[in-house]
């Protein structure tokens, strides 16, 4: 067989971003954040198998939770946008998330709040405040075919 030469991709290091809504000065953009950017994480199951004497049955989950950690620069006043969020609300609503490629797709999440907000050692060695929000991620958009 004959090597398929399937292009493998670009990944774009400024690309990612977060994007909220509602709090539009807080959208969180790759200019503002620390050099691991974002991490998405899906935090259950998307079935929950529940075994049976002689197997499982399967539930599918309608949504699962989903953490979001960021760090953003604290030498930025972005970072302090955030802290006066904070005071106010933790609750932030819908978010968006882009990856670092367009060929995958943006991560929406509804319900979301900060989590931690953690502004890190003030030792003049790192400038990156580490937060995480988490959100609903709805899955399995035909178990409403069955209602």
């Amino acid at each position: 067989m004959a090597n398929p030469i399937v292009a493998q991709g670009t990944l774009n290091r400024i690309r990612c971003s977060i994007i909220i809504p509602d709090y539009s000065s807080l959208n969180i953009t790759a200019a503002y954040m620390g050099k691991n950017f974002a991490t998405v994480t899906f935090g259950s199951n998307f079935t929950t198998q529940v075994e049976t004497g002689t197997g499982v049955v399967n539930s599918p989950e309608p949504y699962v939770m989903t953490t979001v950690a960021v760090g953003i620069l604290r030498t930025q006043s972005l970072s302090s946008s955030w802290l006066t969020q904070l005071q106010d609300t933790s609750v932030l609503g819908n978010v968006t998330i882009h990856s670092d490629t367009s060929a995958f797709p943006a991560i929406n999440l509804v319900e979301t709040s900060v989590i931690d907000y953690n502004p890190g050692a003030f030792d003049g060695m790192d400038p990156v405040v580490a937060m995480t929000l988490r959100g609903v991620f709805y899955t399995n958009n035909s178990l409403w075919n069955a209602v």
